[in-house]
C-alpha cells in the first residue's frame, strides 16, 4: 500500500490561506470534548446559494472552485475528531443517512471531499476504494486491499467520487478491530459532501446550537 493518490482521489496542498486555516484550526480545537462522541452524527446543511454563518462554510465557499460543480446545490458538512487508537467510524460510502434509514434507497454526494487540519506522527492514513464494504470483515473492510492512501496533512485538501468506499486506518495503519493501548493521537478533519439535493433532515448550522464557537465567520 502506497501513498498514491491516483486514480480515485484529486488533492491540492495548502487549500485554504495561511490566515484562514489559522483561525479554522484555532476554533476547531478550541470545541475541545463538546459532542466528541457524536462528530460523526452532527452534520449541517449549507445551501451554496447562501451565506457563510461559521467559519467551516466560510472555507467551504473558498474550496469551491476545487471540486466539479455540476448539479451541486449545496454541501453536507462535519467535524470528523478521532483518536487513532478508538477509530470509530467503519469503511463505508457517503449516503443520505435518513433516506436508508427511512427507505432502503441509497443516494450518493456527487463528491466527497476532506480538509485535512492536522498531520499525524504515526497512523490515521486515508483508504480509498471502488471496492464495496465486507460486512463480514473488521471494520467492514472490502475484502479487496486495493485502495489509495492518503496520509493526514495540514490544509492538505482531498475529493473523490461521492460513491466510493472510504475509511480510516488506525495508529498502526491498519485496519481498525479493536481499541489500541494507549491514548492515541487526535485526528482531525472538515468533512464536506456536495450534493445535488438536501439529504432528509440535516439541519442548517443556524437551526442547531451545537458549535457555537464556530461562528460567526470573521471578515
Amino acid at each position: 500500500m502506497t501513498d498514491s493518490l491516483e486514480p480515485l482521489v484529486r488533492r491540492v496542498e495548502e487549500a485554504l490561506p495561511r490566515a484562514q486555516f489559522t483561525r479554522l484550526v484555532r476554533a476547531v480545537r478550541a470545541l475541545k470534548a463538546e459532542r466528541l462522541r457524536a462528530t460523526y452524527q452532527t452534520t449541517f446543511w449549507y445551501p451554496l446559494n447562501g451565506k457563510p454563518t461559521n467559519c467551516v462554510e466560510q472555507a467551504i465557499e473558498a474550496l469551491r472552485c476545487r471540486v466539479p460543480q455540476e448539479r451541486v446545490v449545496g454541501v453536507e458538512w462535519w467535524l470528523s475528531r478521532m483518536r487513532t487508537t478508538d477509530v470509530r467510524v467503519d469503511f463505508h460510502q457517503d449516503r443520505d443517512e435518513v433516506l436508508a434509514q427511512q427507505t432502503g434507497a441509497l443516494r450518493h454526494p456527487v463528491v466527497s471531499s476532506i480538509l485535512f487540519l492536522n498531520s499525524l506522527r504515526r497512523g490515521g492514513l486515508l483508504a480509498v476504494t471502488r471496492a464495496l464494504p465486507d460486512e463480514s470483515n473488521p471494520a467492514c473492510a472490502p475484502s479487496e486491499l486495493d485502495w489509495d492512501l492518503v496520509s493526514p496533512k495540514p490544509n492538505r485538501f482531498i475529493w473523490f467520487d461521492g460513491q466510493l468506499t472510504h475509511g480510516v486506518l488506525d495508529a498502526n495503519n491498519a485496519v481498525p478491530s479493536q481499541r489500541l493501548p494507549g491514548t492515541g493521537e487526535l485526528r482531525l478533519t472538515v468533512i464536506a459532501n456536495w450534493w445535488d439535493r438536501r439529504p432528509r433532515e440535516v439541519p442548517m448550522f443556524g437551526e442547531s446550537r451545537a458549535y457555537r464557537s464556530l461562528g460567526p465567520p470573521e471578515g
